[in-house]
């Protein structure tokens, strides 16, 4: 039985679950739900069987294309991922900052949501110098 066959029956397996828990939810009735959680652990492991699937499948193949292409290559473009991931941090700074449910933000997470803010901003720059070159390279050619 082929691979695509056997996800298939695996995904309406999935499906008829997930709606079976939902009925037994939307059964149970709001306030019941709200109170205990009562129904709502089914259709949270099917949640999780799909997303570990998902996972799996993912992981799996991204390796398999990463061994089967140039792996160096590979590497290279983490490399660069990781020091864009540095500057990032060192551009960042820490200020341990009050939370809206009273907790405190340490000095060190505030830093990562820094970093993390930074990372996206020089990608997203990146992303569109990349298309802005594309566009004249493509009009330049022509």
């Amino acid at each position: 039985m082929a691979l695509h066959k056997i996800l298939k029956i695996v995904a309406v397996i999935l499906s008829l679950a997930g709606i079976i828990f939902l009925g037994l939810i939307i059964s149970k009735g709001d306030d019941v739900v709200k109170a205990t959680g009562e129904g709502v652990d089914g259709y949270l492991y099917v949640a999780y069987i799909t997303f570990a699937i998902v996972l799996l499948f993912v992981t799996v193949f991204v390796l398999k294309g990463i061994f089967a292409g140039n792996i160096k290559r590979t590497l290279l473009s983490i490399l660069g991922f990781l020091v864009i991931v540095a500057i990032g941090f060192v551009l960042a700074n820490g200020v341990e900052t009050p939370m809206q449910d009273g907790e405190m933000l340490s000095e060190s997470g505030s830093r990562w949501v820094g970093t993390g803010l930074y990372v996206f901003y020089i990608l997203a720059v990146l992303a569109i110098g990349a298309m802005v070159f594309s566009g004249i390279k493509k009009m330049t050619t022509r």
